[in-house]
């Protein structure tokens, strides 16, 4: 069966990933690693295309300890050696310095009582309307320039307007399927 995707079809991994991950929720353990993976992947992504990050993900799976914040928190001087080293991975130094921040940023928060998750949820946009999409999807909204502005203030970097915008949709928290997709919602 064709279907009509927003992105990925005629790419087999892209097309799954639009599919079956893309828009969808996350239920995320205790320590909020997927939540911050995806949070590191979009700042890797950051200049580059999606695609690019999406083959080499499983290798900064590895090369970030499954993305568990503890372990990433922990990270020295030599990881970073060893990050910027390792030609699986996107080795932008100032983006592996980023990973590596945010997971402290997030330890503090953790121990502050306060969740990923939630700030998320706190930054998230109103629910449109099914069929109100518009043509393309926005590259930040006010939502996302807030929730920015909010995790830059909690020590985060790699998380501008833009970036929150893609993360929020990628998690499903901000409707980004196009008109047409066979996952958009359909008019009234």
């Amino acid at each position: 069966m064709t279907r009509n995707r927003c992105f990925g079809t005629g790419d087999p991994l892209y097309e799954r990933y639009h599919d079956e991950e893309w828009g969808h929720p996350v239920e995320d353990a205790p320590d909020e690693r997927e939540l911050f993976e995806r949070l590191a992947l979009e700042g890797f992504q950051a200049g580059l295309s999606w695609i690019t990050i999406l083959r080499k993900r499983e290798a900064f799976r590895k090369a970030f300890k499954g993305f568990v914040p503890d372990k990433v928190a922990k990270f020295t001087d030599a990881d970073v050696e060893r990050l910027m080293a390792d030609e699986s991975i996107v080795r932008n130094r100032a983006k592996i310095l980023a990973a590596i921040g945010n997971a402290r940023a997030l330890v503090v928060m953790h121990e502050q009582g306060t969740r990923l998750e939630d700030l998320f949820a706190e930054y998230a946009p109103p629910p449109t309307d099914p069929g109100e999409h518009s043509p393309t999807a926005p590259g930040n909204t006010p939502e996302s320039t807030a929730l920015s502005k909010r995790l830059k203030g909690l020590g985060f970097r790699f998380v501008g307007p833009t970036t929150m915008q893609a993360t929020m949709q990628a998690l499903g928290i901000a409707d980004g399927h196009a008109p047409g997709c066979w996952l958009a919602s359909p008019p009234k």
